[in-house]
């Protein structure tokens, strides 16, 4: 999507509108519509298809895949793609997915013959801008995004016009990003002069830049102002926000430029209290895989955790993950509340089987004051009202405190869901004007006409029979044509016969004459009439009602968020009874003891078949706030790191853990450094985004911090990676903050810490080698490891066998030559390790050897390297060393 942001926006605007656009009246109306929203692809309604023309129907066609034609239009060609207008639900949503702004122009009276008929641009659908449930996703919110800056901060709005929620909030750079991360918004809006806010985004994100007078402060202050109908903003407690207010007003302006000017669920604006919930960067969220996994067959956690069973539940599922709490209170009222269906799995039972039925009640709320809501929808709010009142009634037997803060407060609108029950049909249709919307009964008028519509025969029998009577001529019929209407008509037989005073004649035949009656002529207009004022009935009656249920939106939207709390609640105890997870426990002791710990996305795609090996964590910052973890790769190091890592971040948003036990303290900030690739688009090596995202977590260590550390160094030389390794390892013993850290790692060397770091313990995934093979043991056990099973690695991959023959052969070569050489240098390895002369010894005599020595430079190197003291060399000036001999290089 964010490909296309750039296309639509108003750069590019003038290519929209192509060729000759001022020929016929149809054509001139067009282009006047189509001059206001230039950057939209405009649906233009033509009778029963909407029509695209010029570039637009270019760009349709190729989207939509359908037709492309032309039209004439006063002595030119214009191209011309269009589609039925009730496929629109199937077309709109493939525009929009695609990247594309939509305005629909609508007709707005009947056709006329002879007469234009008057239309007009009801709604502008854009990626944020939308209520559709074809292009909205259930499990998610649809957020629409403004940033401002002043250059030094910036301010962020997000509002989700599907559910009314509207944020702000307040930063730098980094706390942008985090927030942007979090809530994914779809549409991203900008001032045009600010645009590296776009360049500093990643490019999953669309953006739209709007006019730069939009984010004055005076104005957007009035909008927000004249929105909630105050004089101050204090009361939401954003007074201060200053250019998170501009973000918001910058918001509501878009907003009226898209025709959605009805916004009564838009009742507050909140403040994202960021110091409220643990910090998770943008590297954690990837790392620990929390929302979406890079792999494609991959669970993330979400796909796990997500028991909900309404959407509006899912989607605070997914608020809840990225947001874990720090209050301790909140985490506990989360976790009695997981306890208490835990213990009452019957009543668990009957609240999900109701909210079940409840559905999308925040959206449906939504749609009342944009008047998208349908009458479908509405019997849907009338069976979501009655299935609140279940779940009150199943709860109402039970003192518990979570039932009192989540059922209790509960509102079934009784009055509400009584009159919608007398007033919507069993089955009302989706849309409007097909009919059969409002209940027999409802309405006296309504239910006379269509008494008359249903038996129009038998009424004119009736009165047939009445006239047979009251004039004695037996051969009267009543028949119809289109130039009288309805008639009596008397055969010659009875042209003797005495005619009442009220017939009018009307027409002569041959053999017989015709008659009309006021009384005929009464029910005639009623008839002609009657589905014309059956529509015009039901709409304005579907209209009262609409109006009535505007009173409603707060009680329905804190309805919505109550159930919402609910339904993760209860997936969190459906998921604890399934999968054995238990409660977790809180220390103020800086302290993380989990007993048996497994990773729950890991553990369920092994399934049954294959039980997951559980693991013990111990760190706390009296004496092991550093586990160096050594092993071969696939023996379950990185697993540990993001099992430890997601099983504190389940017990932050209060759900039971994968675990045997759990006693962790409350963090504030969670880091990751696990894997990179290269970033081609903006020139950055493996080893630099490595250091980008190391970086970033050696500049924001704050108290009660949990780092998880995989490979570093990896993607530069063996020699420049210890180095580095090191001494992030020393910075890390040595901080005032004393982060707690998990460091997975293949330097080997790094086991040494233990002898001069006084809170470093070595452990390492276990193995058995049998028979020359290894087997991956999977479990963390005290001691480091010194064999990294790299060419058994190999060999379980698949690697053909003279490869890993020779290789096996090239090891011990290598190793002897190494081992020699330490041998006749004499070196004292209680500085630098053993494994790690045998590498430098490797390196030396293999990457010379890619040079003439006869080349200066390298003689250079060589004499530094046989002149070097390595038992008085330090592993940051051997780093320093590498550096300079690279620079020499160049």
């Amino acid at each position: 999507m964010a490909k296309n942001a750039e296309k639509n926006g108003t750069d590019t605007k003038n290519d929209i509108i192509s060729g000759d656009m001022h020929g016929t009246p149809l054509m001139k109306q067009y282009a006047t519509w189509k001059s206001k929203y230039p950057d939209a692809i405009m649906l233009f309604r033509v009778g029963d298809f909407y029509e695209t023309f010029g570039a637009d129907a270019v760009l349709a066609a190729k989207v939509l895949g359908i037709t492309l034609t032309a039209r004439n239009n006063g002595g030119s060609n214009i191209e011309l793609a269009g589609f039925p207008y009730h496929s629109v639900e199937v077309y709109l949503p493939k525009l929009v997915r695609a990247g594309y702004r939509v305005a629909i122009c609508e007709q707005l009276e009947k056709p006329i013959t002879g007469k234009m008929v008057r239309r007009g641009v009801t709604e502008v659908i854009t990626p944020g801008v939308t209520s559709s449930d074809n292009i909205l996703e259930q499990n998610k919110n649809n957020f629409l995004c403004a940033i401002h800056t002043n250059d030094i901060d910036y301010g962020i709005a997000l509002l989700d016009i599907s559910t009314g929620e509207f944020l702000v909030s307040e930063g730098d750079w980094s706390r942008i990003e985090k927030t942007v991360e979090a809530y994914e918004p779809t549409e991203i809006l900008f001032s045009k002069s600010k645009r590296a806010i776009k360049e500093n985004l990643s490019e999953k994100f669309y953006t739209y830049p709007i006019d730069e007078w939009v984010f004055q402060s005076d104005y957007t202050n009035e909008k927000l102002l004249n929105h909630f109908k105050t004089i101050s903003l204090g009361g939401f407690g954003i007074d201060d926000i200053k250019l998170g207010q501009v973000a918001a007003g910058a918001i509501l302006h878009y907003l009226e430029t898209t025709e959605n000017k009805n916004l009564n669920h838009v009742a507050k604006i909140t403040r994202i209290a960021h110091e409220r919930f643990v910090w998770l960067d943008t590297f954690t969220i990837r790392n620990l895989e929390l929302i979406e996994s890079p792999h494609e067959k991959g669970k993330s956690l979400l796909d796990i955790l997500d028991a909900t069973v309404a959407p509006l539940g899912a989607r605070l599922m997914r608020k809840w993950l990225l947001l874990p709490l720090k209050a301790h209170l909140q985490i506990e009222q989360r976790l009695n509340g997981v306890q208490f269906f835990y213990d009452n799995e019957t009543l668990l039972y009957e609240v999900q089987k109701n909210l079940r039925i409840i559905g999308d009640l925040e959206r449906i709320a939504g749609k009342i004051p944009l008047k998208k809501i349908n009458p479908r929808e509405v019997q849907q709010l009338a069976r979501a009202l009655h299935a609140i009142k279940n779940i009150k009634d199943a709860c109402s037997p039970f003192e518990n405190a979570a039932l009192e803060r989540l059922v209790k407060p509960l509102d079934a609108c009784k009055n509400l869901s009584e009159h919608i029950e007398k007033t919507i049909s069993d089955a009302p249709p989706v849309v409007l004007l097909k009919g059969g919307v409002i209940r027999d009964g409802a309405n006296a008028e309504l239910d006379e006409l269509r008494y008359l519509v249903r038996h129009a025969n038998e009424i004119l029998k009736e009165i047939e029979a009445k006239e047979i009577a009251s004039s004695g001529i037996t051969g009267l019929k009543i028949g119809f044509n289109n130039v009288f209407g309805y008639y009596i008509e008397v055969t010659a037989r009875f042209k003797n016969a005495t005619i009442p005073e009220n017939w009018q004649r009307k027409q002569t035949l041959a053999n017989a004459e015709r008659y009309i009656t006021p009384e005929l002529k009464v029910v005639e207009e009623k008839i002609f009439t009657a589905e014309d004022k059956i529509q015009e009935i039901e709409l304005r009656l579907f209209e009262d009602l609409r109006l009535e249920l505007l009173e409603y939106i707060p009680a329905l939207q804190n309805n919505s968020k109550l159930l919402a709390s609910l339904d993760c609640i209860g997936a969190f105890a459906q998921l604890a009874r399934k999968n054995n997870y238990v409660r977790p426990t809180f220390n103020t002791e800086k302290r993380i003891d989990i007993k048996n710990g497994r990773h729950p996305v890991i553990e369920m795609r092994l399934g049954a078949a294959q039980k997951y090996t559980p693991n013990d964590t111990l760190l706390d910052v009296q004496t092991q706030q550093i586990q160096i973890i050594t092993g071969p790769n696939m023996a379950g190091k990185s697993a540990y790191l993001r099992q430890t890592g997601i099983i504190c971040l389940m017990a932050q948003i209060g759900s039971f853990v994968p675990a045997e036990s759990a006693d962790v303290c409350i963090l504030e900030k969670i880091f990751t450094r696990v894997g990179a690739t290269d970033n081609i688009s903006s020139g950055e090596s493996t080893f630099m985004v490595e250091m980008n995202e190391t970086a970033s977590i050696m500049n924001n260590i704050s108290e009660n911090n949990l780092i998880l550390l995989d490979e570093i160094g990896r993607g530069t030389s063996t020699f420049d990676g210890i180095s580095i390794a090191w001494a992030l390892a020393e910075f890390l013993h040595a901080h005032v903050n004393q982060p707690l850290t998990l460091f997975a790692t293949h330097y080997h060397e790094l086991n040494e810490l233990t002898e001069t770091l006084t809170r470093v313990k070595n452990v390492h995934a276990a193995t058995r080698e049998v028979n020359n093979k290894i087997i991956f043991l999977h479990k963390i056990v005290e001691g480091g490891s010194e064999h990294s099973f790299g060419v058994h690695v190999a060999r379980m991959a698949g690697m053909p066998q003279h490869i890993t023959k020779r290789a096996t052969e090239l090891l011990h070569q290598f190793e002897n030559q190494a081992d020699a050489r330490t041998e006749n240098k004499n070196i004292n390895t209680s500085r630098v390790s053993k494994e790690t002369l045998k590498q430098v010894a490797y390196e030396k005599s293999m990457q010379l050897s890619f040079f003439s020595i006869d080349d200066p430079r390298l003689q250079r190197i060589k004499d530094a390297l046989d002149a070097m003291d390595l038992n008085s060399t330090t592993p940051v000036e051997l780093m320093m060393k590498v550096y300079e001999w690279k620079k020499m290089l160049e």
